[in-house]
């Protein structure tokens, strides 16, 4: 029965792992860095828009996105517990698609922002519901293995994209020009615009059942302390998620201009950051395998406060502009291990919380990247302002370290893993 009840699941996780595999291969062509840069190059070009420096331009885009999904993610979880996974995840597709094909025939910024609102209410809207449904087709206790290799699936298609971009860039030429950025742009958003078409086939009747609920929901008789135990134990969504905001907050400063810091500061080409990035993801999908192997013997939450705590002091040492030789290891090694510990985070979520409550509680963890995240680059732009990138990675450390200090309050109330 239980093998029964795993291949009709099986469906949601290889599809889940087929969208995750697209979604990322698209936007590790035309998100982050690409988009970035044309952001920066056509404020350049204009001589400036609404009167804001380039990077100040960069931060209000990122902030649209978050407003968007800020707007619509709690709603969307919601939703997402009372009707179903699969009717909200249909709905985020044909926004996702609308977003896409706006972004495709942009050629001036209005219509870019409409593109990066869409953006943000697809992903309000689709993560939750995708969370959600793809967690309640695993079987609860043993979820950081499966959760670690959909992130390697997600850092290889992000290692992919710039790995194209750097033949693409050799074709079209090597540097930061508008045309040729929007030339590499359309060329990822396609996949993404075939992935945003995958939602349509989740289905809520795949999923497991009580295989799939968590941990306190699956316990039958309990003694006293472990029934004190469980109570204290209902404290780590509280907990995982407030770190989780805290740190999206100080990734949102600063994550989104690395590519214009390149350019800035040390004067790098377009093949150059492509490499830098898609080795990144390459180390950040492999070092989150690492830290699940890690974690069964010396705990999850141990191996995140590890993790969280280095790549914060290499993003301190990057703020004092270290030669390049030794910015490149310190920027790949601050990523990966910084995001390698999210199939953690996540799976120690899911086992603590209800099945009728993931929706809400993956949209908590969604603003972490949506308010959090792409809010606060407006406050990184304006830290940044011209050119002061030092200030706003010294800034962004400190609040790593804040988020870091729940974490030391979650390592007695999560067990290891088998």
């Amino acid at each position: 029965m239980r093998k029964k009840l795993r291949n009709i699941a099986g469906n949601n996780v290889q599809l889940a792992f087929i969208y995750t595999a697209l979604q990322s291969f698209g936007r590790g062509i035309w998100m982050g860095n690409i988009l970035s840069l044309y952001i920066v190059v056509f404020a350049e070009m204009s001589d400036g828009v609404f009167g804001l420096t380039p990077n100040e331009l960069l931060g209000v885009a990122s902030g649209i996105t978050g407003v968007s999904m800020t707007a619509l993610v709690f709603p969307s979880g919601y939703f997402a517990d009372r009707f179903g996974r699969d009717k909200m995840l249909r709905l985020a597709s044909l926004i996702g698609i609308s977003a896409m094909m706006t972004l495709i025939f942009s050629a001036d910024i209005i219509p870019i922002f409409v593109a990066l609102f869409l953006w943000g209410a697809f992903q309000g809207i689709s993560r939750p519901a995708f969370e959600s449904i793809f967690a309640d087709s695993v079987p609860t206790g043993n979820r950081s293995g499966i959760y670690s290799k959909l992130h390697l699936v997600r850092q290889a298609g992000m290692a992919v994209g710039p790995f194209l971009n750097i033949i693409l860039f050799i074709h079209l030429g090597d540097e930061w020009d508008i045309s040729i950025l929007r030339t590499v742009m359309i060329f990822g958003i396609v996949f993404s615009l075939i992935s945003s078409v995958l939602l349509l086939l989740f289905k809520d009747d795949r999923s497991l059942g009580h295989e799939s609920e968590s941990l306190v929901e699956n316990r039958g008789d309990e003694s006293e302390a472990e029934l004190k135990l469980s109570k204290r134990r209902r404290r780590i969504p509280l907990l995982l998620t407030s770190s989780n905001l805290i740190v999206g907050m100080g990734a949102g400063m600063t994550v989104r201009f690395f590519p214009v810091f390149f350019r800035a500061v040390y004067s790098m080409k377009p093949t150059d950051v492509q490499l830098v990035m898609g080795i990144t993801f390459i180390f950040t999908g492999t070092f989150a395998i690492l830290a699940q192997k890690f974690s069964v013997k010396k705990g999850r939450v141990e191996i995140m406060l590890a993790s969280k705590l280095t790549a914060t002091l290499f993003l301190f040492i990057i703020a004092f502009y270290p030669p390049l030789w030794l910015l490149l290891p310190l920027f790949i090694l601050r990523g990966s291990l910084m995001n390698s510990a999210e199939p953690l985070s996540r799976s120690i979520l899911m086992d603590a919380v209800p099945k009728r409550n993931r929706g809400k509680w993956n949209s908590v963890q969604t603003i972490s990247w949506g308010l959090f995240w792409n809010a606060s680059a407006v406050i990184g732009g304006f830290l940044i302002g011209e050119d002061n990138f030092s200030l706003c990675f010294f800034v962004t450390a400190g609040v790593y370290a804040v988020g870091s200090i729940p974490l030391f309050f979650l390592i007695p109330l999560v067990n290891r893993e088998s």
